[in-house]
C-alpha cells in the first residue's frame, strides 16, 4: 500500500514545482534572482520625463531609481558630539572614515557631531554629484525638454549632495528623509552662512541652502488623493513650515506632529527637480507599462477617425513618444474635439498658435496627443480619456484631476500645477480637458 502511494506523492510535488517555478518566471521584480528575489523598498521617480530621461537612461542618471535592500547594511545614526574651538580642530575631529556633520556656528566655533554605523538601515543619496557617494544623480528639469543640451545651460539649483533617505531593513521597511547628503570624506558641512541651531535636548540641527521640500498626499497615493501641504525638511529629519523664501535665513515654524516618514506618493522637491516616491505596495496595485499598451491598442482598436479628413488615428507606439506620426490624433484644447492634422482654420491673422474647430468653432491651442507612458504617475488604471493642457499629454481622468490640483514648488518662491510627464506649466481653467473621439462611420 505504501510503495503505491509514494509516486502519487511525487507526481504531486512536480506538479508544485512547476506552478512555484512559473510565478517565480513571471513575477517582474525576480526575473534575474529566481533564488531570492532582493526586498524592493521603493522608488524614486522624476517629474517631468514620460519613462526614460532624453537621451536614455544610463548608470545613476535616469528618470526612476529603485531602492532595494544592500547585501550589507550602509545605515548611519548620531553618536559623540565634539565643540571644536576653531575650524582646524573640526577637521581633525572629523575623521575622513567615519560620518560626521560639521555646523559652523562662528569663526571661533564649530559643532561636529559624529554618525556610526546603523546595522538596522540602509542610506541611499541624492544629488546633482557624480561622485561615488551619491546613488541617484539627478539634473534640473527643463519643462518640455528634448535633450540634455537643453538643460546643460542653466545653472543648477540643486545641491551637489541633495538629500539621503534612510531605509529600514525590517518589515514595515519604513523609509525616512533628510536633508543633505555625506560628500566624499563621509562629511556634511554647513557653512556659517546656512540656517542652524541648538535644539531643546542639546543636540544641533541645520537646514541647506535652497532647501529640501516635502508633501505627502492626503488618502495615499489613490483615486481619492487629495494634495497635502508642503513643508521643508532639517538636515536632522525635522519638519518644518516653509520659509519666505527658499534659501531665508531664518526657519519655518517646527510641526511638531508631522514625520519625516515618506509615504507613497510623497513628493520630494531639490528646487530644480521634484521626485515621486513610490512604495512597493504601492507600486504592485499601479497600472504596469503592459496595461497602458493594452489600453493604446485597445483606442486604437476602436478606429478614432478624423471629422474632417475621415482618416483613421492612432496613437504611436510607446517607443516613438516624441515624433509626430501622420496617423497621431490632435487635438482642439479649448473644446477637446479629437481630428487628425489639417490646416483648417489656421487664419493668417492669428499668431500661428490659436485654431478654430472645424466641430464647434471654438477657437484654441491645436496640438497633438501624446500617452503618458510613466505608469507610476497614475493614481488608476482608467482608460486614457483626458489630456493636459498645454502640453497634450494623454491619462486617466482621475490622474489629470489629481495633478492639476497639486502646486509643484517653481523657482525660489512660487508654486504651480504641471504635467507630470513634461513638467509644463498647466494652462486654462481646469488645466486638463476630457476628449471627444468620433468614431468610424462604417
Amino acid at each position: 500500500n505504501n510503495e503505491k502511494s509514494v509516486p502519487q506523492l511525487l507526481i504531486r510535488d512536480l506538479k508544485f514545482e512547476k506552478s512555484s517555478l512559473a510565478k517565480l518566471m513571471f513575477s517582474p521584480d525576480q526575473e534575474n534572482h529566481p533564488s531570492k528575489a532582493p526586498v524592493k523598498y521603493g522608488e524614486l521617480i522624476v517629474l517631468g520625463y514620460n519613462g526614460s530621461l532624453p537621451n536614455g537612461d544610463r548608470g545613476r542618471r535616469k528618470s526612476r531609481f529603485a531602492l532595494f535592500k544592500r547585501p550589507k547594511a550602509n545605515g548611519v545614526k548620531p553618536s559623540t558630539v565634539h565643540i571644536a574651538c576653531t575650524p582646524q580642530a573640526a577637521k581633525a575631529i572629523s575623521n575622513k572614515d567615519q560620518h560626521s556633520i560639521s555646523y559652523t556656528l562662528s569663526r571661533a566655533q564649530t559643532v561636529v557631531v559624529e554618525y556610526t554605523h546603523d546595522s538596522n538601515t540602509d542610506m541611499f543619496q541624492i544629488g546633482r554629484s557624480t561622485e561615488s557617494p551619491i546613488d541617484f544623480v539627478v539634473t534640473d528639469t527643463v519643462p518640455g525638454s528634448q535633450s540634455n543640451s537643453d538643460t546643460q545651460s542653466v545653472q543648477s539649483t540643486i545641491s551637489r549632495f541633495a538629500c539621503r533617505i534612510i531605509c529600514e531593513r525590517n518589515p514595515p521597511f519604513t523609509a525616512r528623509i533628510y536633508a543633505a547628503g555625506f560628500d566624499s570624506s563621509k562629511n556634511i558641512f554647513l557653512g556659517e552662512k546656512a540656517a542652524k541651531w541648538k535644539t531643546s535636548d542639546g543636540q544641533m540641527d541645520g537646514l541647506t541652502t535652497n532647501g529640501v521640500l516635502v508633501m505627502h498626499p492626503r488618502n495615499g497615493f489613490t483615486e481619492d488623493s487629495k494634495p497635502g501641504v508642503w513643508r521643508e525638511i532639517s538636515v536632522c529629519g525635522n519638519v518644518f513650515s516653509l520659509r519666505e523664501t527658499r534659501s531665508a535665513q531664518q526657519r519655518g515654524k517646527m510641526v511638531e506632529n508631522e514625520t519625516n516618514q515618506l509615504q507613497d506618493g510623497s513628493l520630494i522637491d531639490l528646487c530644480g527637480a521634484t521626485l515621486l516616491w513610490r512604495t512597493a505596495e504601492g507600486l504592485a496595485r499601479t497600472p504596469t507599462v503592459k496595461h497602458l499598451e493594452a489600453l493604446r491598442q485597445e483606442i486604437n482598436a476602436a478606429r478614432p477617425q478624423c471629422p474632417v479628413g475621415f482618416n483613421t488615428l492612432a496613437f504611436p507606439s510607446m517607443k516613438r513618444k516624441d515624433v509626430v506620426d501622420e496617423k497621431q490624433p490632435w487635438v482642439y484644447l479649448n473644446c477637446g474635439h479629437v481630428h487628425g492634422y489639417h490646416n483648417w482654420g489656421n487664419k493668417e491673422e492669428r499668431d500661428g498658435k490659436d485654431r478654430e474647430c472645424p466641430m464647434c468653432r471654438s477657437v484654441g491651442p491645436y496640438v497633438p496627443l501624446w500617452l503618458g507612458c510613466e505608469a507610476g504617475f497614475y493614481v488608476d488604471a482608467g482608460p486614457p480619456t483626458h489630456a493636459f493642457s498645454p502640453c497634450g499629454h494623454v491619462c486617466s481622468e482621475k490622474t489629470t484631476a489629481y495633478w492639476s490640483q497639486i502646486p509643484l514648488p517653481h523657482g525660489t518662491h512660487t508654486f504651480h500645477a504641471a504635467c507630470p510627464f513634461c513638467a509644463h506649466q498647466l494652462a486654462g481653467e481646469q488645466g486638463y480637458i476630457r476628449l471627444i473621439f468620433q468614431g468610424p462611420l462604417d
